[in-house]
């Protein structure tokens, strides 16, 4: 039984009011050990309260995945399009000499990787905090996702890259190089695109893309900025301005912040998207402040949802959208 299954989640909340039941029945006994049995009941309750948390937590944030994470195989393509050749979900481990970090990676390869020898252009995919890339995996379908906008033209064969942002699932890092801690930013900026380049057939003669969801949409729009040379556009999926958290370097305000990025340093070249639920405060509030301090050559286009707040539901919805719109942005296959 996995801890995101939902068979565990059932039983979690079945244990609570059974063990509400359990406690009334017994609590007024009288007897030697009446005192242990109602410290007994008490912490059973409590432990069940807390499982049933920490279960639907786990299946919102991908914390703790229980799936096989090596995937090597290939995976089909979308079941409505007589693809003829499929797509592949690569796990892969990247151990980076200019971050100290070694982390995993997933890659997905579109079905013409296979069928030729195209280099291919390289979009970047960050996850939310707290989580781990195989919530783009589960949680968004992206696989799924990606083969039907490319096998409908929307989108060109493009290699989508999923690492890792932290060796500590529960450490926020929000993409930065943590003072005394994991060097993240060097990790996907500079380590992660010299693997790609040595193991890959990518083109290295051409810009990449960014696309987050929540702190991964931070890190999208902020990593954009701050190394323009290495990506050409961003798409942020509910992400907000600053990183929310103490960096170290007492800049979090500052260079760390986007709207303050392109309020007070000179614009690069760099397209972004910024797409939101219209019911969630934070995230508009900063989406529009960045669409609103934006300057040439810096662009910016806005998406909304109607409804769904800061949910998964609002992010697929966006997913193919933001896909496309970044692909336009970028180089295309080169034989």
């Amino acid at each position: 039984m996995s801890l995101d299954g939902t068979p565990l989640l059932i039983a979690v909340l079945v244990a609570v009011p059974v063990t509400a039941v359990l406690i009334a029945a017994g609590w007024d006994r009288r007897g030697r050990w009446r005192w242990a049995l109602r410290l007994f009941s008490v912490l059973t309750a409590l432990l069940s309260v807390t499982a049933a948390v920490l279960v639907q937590l786990n299946r919102m944030t991908e914390v703790y995945s229980t799936d096989t994470e090596a995937q090597t195989e290939t995976k089909p393509a979308s079941d409505a399009v007589n693809a003829p050749a499929t797509s592949q979900l690569l796990t892969l481990t990247v151990a980076g000499p200019a971050s100290g970090l070694t982390m995993t990676m997933y890659a997905y390869l579109p079905a013409a990787y296979r069928t030729g020898d195209q280099r291919f252009p390289v979009i970047q995919a960050l996850h939310g905090y707290p989580g781990s890339p195989s919530a783009w995996i589960k949680k968004m379908q992206v696989q799924s996702q990606l083969d039907t906008e490319i096998a409908a033209g929307r989108m060109a064969p493009t290699v989508v890259l999923f690492p890792s942002q932290t060796p500590d699932q529960l450490l926020d890092t929000e993409c930065t190089n943590l003072r005394n801690g994991p060097q993240t930013e060097t990790f996907l900026t500079v380590d992660v695109p010299a693997y790609a380049k040595e193991h890959l057939r990518i083109r290295d003669d051409t810009r990449w893309g960014l696309i987050g969801f929540s702190a991964g949409g931070y890190c999208a729009s902020s990593l954009a900025l701050r190394h323009p040379t290495q990506y050409a556009a961003a798409a942020s999926l509910s992400g907000l301005a600053g990183p929310g958290i103490v960096v170290g370097d007492g800049e979090e305000d500052t260079t760390h912040n986007v709207a303050w990025r392109l309020q007070n340093l000179p614009s690069p070249p760099v397209a972004l998207w910024m797409g939101w639920g219209a019911d969630e405060k934070n995230a508009r509030r900063d989406s529009l402040l960045v669409a609103r301090v934006a300057r040439p050559p810096v662009t910016v286009t806005t998406a909304v949802v109607p409804q769904g707040g800061h949910s998964y539901a609002v992010w697929r919805q966006m997913e193919g959208p933001a896909f496309d719109w970044l692909s336009a942005h970028l180089a295309r296959p080169m034989p």
